[in-house]
This record gives structure tokens, sequence and C-alpha cells, in this order.
């Protein structure tokens, strides 16, 4: 099992920036792709971006490809995003998956934390 735990979240202006990070323990030798996804008010679970743990290979959705960077500190089994030039449409409660033990999915899911950006 893994498990994932977030933060960092929180209310930015728009146009601000953000780090939110995600934890991971447990069995975390296995884990072979982190990913962050985010989901807003009444709408469906959105990719945001994914990166392999090691090496990092890293691919982006189209929305937050430029303003977002992923990372990971391997020692610390963390990974993080950071979000620049905050829009509104960014507010959603960010969640970390990860995918383990060589399957092909993300079966491992954090509670999320929100952002929220004003205008």
């Amino acid at each position: 099992q893994v498990q994932l735990v977030e933060s960092g979240g929180g209310l930015v202006q728009a146009g601000g920036s953000l780090i939110v990070s995600c934890a991971a323990s447990g069995r975390t030798p296995e884990i072979t792709v982190m990913a962050w996804f985010r989901q807003a008010p009444g709408k469906e679970r959105e990719f945001v971006t994914t990166t392999t743990w090691n090496p990092q290979r890293t691919t982006y959705a189209d929305s937050v490809k430029g303003r977002s960077t992923i990372s990971v500190d391997n020692a610390k089994r963390m990974v993080f995003l950071q979000m620049n030039s905050l829009k509104p449409e960014d507010t959603a409660v960010y969640l970390c998956a990860a995918k383990a033990g060589g399957r092909p999915t993300f079966d491992y899911w954090g509670q999320g934390t929100q952002v929220t950006v004003s205008t």
C-alpha cells in the first residue's frame, strides 16, 4: 500500500503563485509514476501533470503547460506542483495520485488540498 498526503493549498490572488506538496509513504519503492489531478465543483476530475519517479519524465495538460512545474524529491519521497500565473479557473481540489507495482492505473490517491484563486 501507498499513502499520499497533500498540503500547501490555500487562497491566492489571480496572477499569483502557489506550491502544493504530496508526501508519499508506505511501499514507496514500488511507485513508478506520480501525478496531480484537480476537481472543481460540479466538474469532472481533470488531469494536470504527471512525472515518472526516476528518471523524471513529465507531461502537462495544455491548461497548465508553461505555468506549472512538477518536481520530485526522491530522498523525501515528495512530489511538488508549482503553479504560476494562477487564474480563477485553476480553483479546484488538487489531488496527488500514484501508480505502483507495475500496474497501469492510478490506484493510490490522496485526500486533496483546496486551491482557490480570487479575482
